[in-house]
């Protein structure tokens, strides 16, 4: 209450939020902790999942004792210990298309810490059919990555992905491994932004998307627009006129999106000859690359913004990465500055 950003109003405003924070691991245990210090008044906690020991070296919030149990139970148990005045709904079940609407429309806030993709689909489509701000946060082996999402008309989820990747194409930090301090990290910047949004100051990462690497500690900030295909919901309709003021910019914006897909390694392998004035840029880091790739120029995703002068001559680019993230980030940080067709490879 000393800063004078937040002072007595603010805290008052925090202790009147309702916030649901979706998954309660290595994203929502540290969310749960700072929000629930920070006094806000009502926190709804889902999470399907039960403890296991390969959990404990990042989430934080559960010891050898818990394991076996239902995370959403024992972390609403251990936030009551940490602030006894709160009010917690816990939901030890999986969000489903059944219950969702049912659940986020009883909050002003959502945070979505989960781990797969049809719950993030889920929790970003349920939220902008029902205008509520909402919170992302992701992390991957070594890097994460946060944004906001409907905030006073701002983009949403499918503004940086249109549509969920093939099951096959996808893996989670269970499988695929990550640094036990990034979910940390990435858990106290979205609780940040959660404050921010509560309370009303500082500038919101809305229609900007933050990528931290914990291998050498780079911060990124990529600036991003509503979209314009008409993926979004009707609610938001009236927001892609407000992020072109020229219609024939919006009309392009639209040919850039229509003209933006995936290919495969044999299509790939096919334009060698039928379509040589073409560049295949890999957006992964200079060890990735080094380690394995297909071919093209490397290029991280971070230093793109530095290269367009020399691949912007090319009539396509390919972007490619290991799971479809960061090519699809480049496509986005691109099409205002390319006329061509964009496409996004996935090595396997």
């Amino acid at each position: 209450m000393i800063l004078p950003e937040i002072g007595i109003t603010g805290q008052q405003k925090l202790l009147n939020a309702r916030v649901l924070v979706v998954g309660a691991g290595g994203l929502g245990c540290p969310l749960l902790m700072y929000l629930t210090g920070a006094g806000i008044g009502h926190i709804g906690i889902i999470d399907h999942d039960l403890v296991e020991e390969s959990n404990l070296h990042r989430q934080v919030l559960y010891h050898v004792k818990d394991i076996g149990q239902h995370k959403a139970t024992v972390a609403t148990e251990k936030m009551q210990l940490l602030n006894p005045d709160i009010q917690f709904s816990t939901y030890p079940f999986a969000l489903s298309g059944e219950n969702a609407t049912s659940i986020i429309e009883q909050y002003d806030l959502v945070l979505d810490g989960s781990d797969n993709f049809p719950t993030r689909y889920l929790v970003n489509d349920t939220c902008m059919n029902l205008n509520k701000p909402l919170v992302f946060g992701s992390i991957f082996q070594f890097e994460g990555q946060v944004s906001v999402f409907g905030f006073k008309g701002g983009p949403d989820y499918r503004s940086i992905y249109p549509e969920p990747p093939a099951r096959e194409d996808t893996t989670n930090c269970g499988e695929a491994g990550v640094i036990g301090t990034l979910p940390g990290i990435i858990g106290s910047l979205m609780a940040n932004e959660a404050i921010k949004i509560i309370c009303g100051f500082g500038e919101i990462l809305s229609g900007s998307l933050l990528i931290f690497n914990a291998l050498n500690s780079e911060t990124q900030l990529f600036k991003f627009n509503v979209t314009t295909d008409g993926t979004n919901n009707e609610s938001n309709d009236h927001l892609n006129l407000s992020t072109t003021s020229d219609e024939e910019d919006l009309k392009q914006n639209q040919l850039l999106r229509a003209n933006t897909r995936t290919i495969s390694m044999k299509e790939l392998e096919d334009w060698k000859t039928d379509r040589p004035d073409h560049v295949l840029i890999d957006v992964r880091e200079a060890y990735e690359f080094e380690e394995y790739n297909i071919g093209g120029i490397n290029i991280p995703l971070y230093q793109l913004n530095d290269h367009l002068a020399e691949i912007t001559h090319y009539k396509t680019i390919v972007f490619c990465c290991t799971m479809g993230k960061r090519s699809n980030i480049a496509i986005q940080l691109l099409k205002g500055n390319f006329k061509g067709e964009l496409f996004s490879l996935t090595i396997k």
